[in-house]
């Protein structure tokens, strides 16, 4: 499963900054995670040849200290169930502070381990007064500086030291299917259902040193592996906490995953945690199916399942070559239809095409509907071909690839996928000089 590296602390510290610091010219996986009361950021990193996903718990404001101390105490909490390491931050300006203390008693009793980054020692003075942070009794003090990298690459040198060895990949050929989603989806008991109805699990993976396993399943025709995402718990009665618990679960099954069949309340509609997860979804390079759950509670006249298949779309966007279910798991309607739709997603996602057969399909309509020109330039297109990569990738080669912009790229995307049927599954375009 993935390693998940939390960075927790009160607010001001610099946790952002070192976030920022950590993922450097990477995209965060998702730009920002909307909460109730904040944003939360996640992005992936690696040191020394290890990749982790790294998570800025956030900060809290325009409320008092009381509400600081409930609010971080909770983050904290989900945040030691959840990730693998957690980094502590401190303010050395500030010095040690009540609520540092607070942070500090929570960790004391985790078997998690923990790293305690006094931020701000930008210089030589600063560095030393970080030395009252082992009052703390949390094991050595690393002093860093969010802001110009000193004393990083101690800490994370221990980081990743604290990491657990990742196990090697078996080699099975059977698609990885998540069902992920906000909590309440239908989720545990679309797996439930699909799992009950015929007892025929070939064997159990180990699966993370938490709850999760993952299950081979063979039954209706179907034979796939089950990426478990059942251990959202109710634990935490706040909304945006269990929000919180769910998106650092689906982050592990996302990237364990081939397919993921995102799941949603028909009820509630496509929500803004969707939307989140779809990112980490697409940013991923993963394949994808969009189930639409509880389908027999909603009122229906002639279109609305179109109408409502024609605005989610419209919010996925650009994504939309994807297949969207309407099932009711409660009545056992079209599940089988929605794990043959993530089925056909991870062949979609195999699919190779030959390069003279791209060439004489894209070549022609590439000549009749060539890149707009720019800057009184014009860009030839003489060559394309499919790269070698996990997911459906084309290079376009030209003379000019600098001037090919994103419309005329997803032109193109659009022309692959309308003939050979990519549905479900991430594509690239890159343009590249001749």
């Amino acid at each position: 499963m993935a390693n998940i590296v939390a960075i927790i602390g009160r607010p001001n510290v610099g946790k952002s900054t070192f976030f920022n610091r950590l993922i450097g010219g990477r995209k965060a996986i998702v730009d920002s995670f909307s909460g109730v009361t904040r944003d939360r950021h996640y992005g992936k990193t690696d040191w020394i040849g290890r990749e982790f996903t790294v998570i800025d718990t956030g900060g809290y404001v325009d409320h008092t200290e009381d509400i600081f101390e409930k609010e971080i105490n909770k983050q904290v909490a989900i945040a030691i169930e959840e990730a693998t390491v957690l980094i502590f931050m401190v303010d050395v300006i500030d010095g040690l502070t009540d609520m540092d203390k607070e942070v500090a008693n929570l960790l004391r009793g985790s078997t998690k381990p923990v790293f305690l980054a006094a931020n701000k020692a930008d210089t030589n003075i600063r560095a030393n007064e970080s030395a009252e942070f082992y009052a703390l009794g949390l094991g050595e003090v690393f002093a860093v500086s969010s802001i110009n990298g000193a004393g990083t690459g101690d800490l994370l040198d221990a980081v990743v030291g604290a990491l657990p060895e990742e196990p090697e990949q078996e080699e099975n050929e059977l698609p990885k299917i998540a069902v992920v989603g906000r909590p309440n989806a239908g989720k545990s008991s679309l797996i439930n259902t699909i799992i009950g109805e015929d007892r025929n699990i070939v064997t159990d993976i180990a699966g993370t040193t938490r709850d999760s396993t993952d299950v081979v399943f063979k039954g209706f025709g179907l034979e796939l592996v089950l990426v478990d995402t059942a251990g959202i718990r109710k634990k935490a009665k706040v909304h945006e906490d269990l929000e919180f618990y769910s998106v650092m679960r689906s982050i592990n099954a996302i990237e364990n995953s081939d397919v993921c069949m995102l799941m949603i309340d028909a009820k509630e509609g496509l929500g803004v945690q969707d939307l989140n997860i779809f990112s980490l979804i697409e940013k991923n390079r993963k394949a994808a199916v969009v189930v639409v759950n509880k389908w027999d509670l909603i009122e229906k006249e002639t279109n609305t399942s179109k109408e409502f298949e024609r605005n989610l779309k419209e919010r996925l966007a650009p994504f939309t070559d994807i297949e969207i279910i309407f099932t009711s798991v409660l009545n056992k309607q079209r599940i089988l239809k929605a794990f043959e739709a993530a089925i056909k997603a991870y062949k979609n996602k195999s699919k190779r095409i030959k390069t003279s057969e791209l060439n004489e399909f894209l070549l022609p309509i590439i000549e009749a509907y060539p890149p707009p020109q720019l800057k009184g330039k014009f860009v030839k297109i003489k060559f394309v071909t499919q790269l070698p990569t996990r997911f459906p990738a084309f290079a376009f080669f030209c003379n000019l690839p600098q001037y090919v912009k994103d419309p005329y790229k997803r032109f193109l995307e659009n022309k692959i996928r309308a003939k050979y049927d990519f549905t479900g599954s991430p594509m690239e375009i890159y343009m590249r000089q001749k």
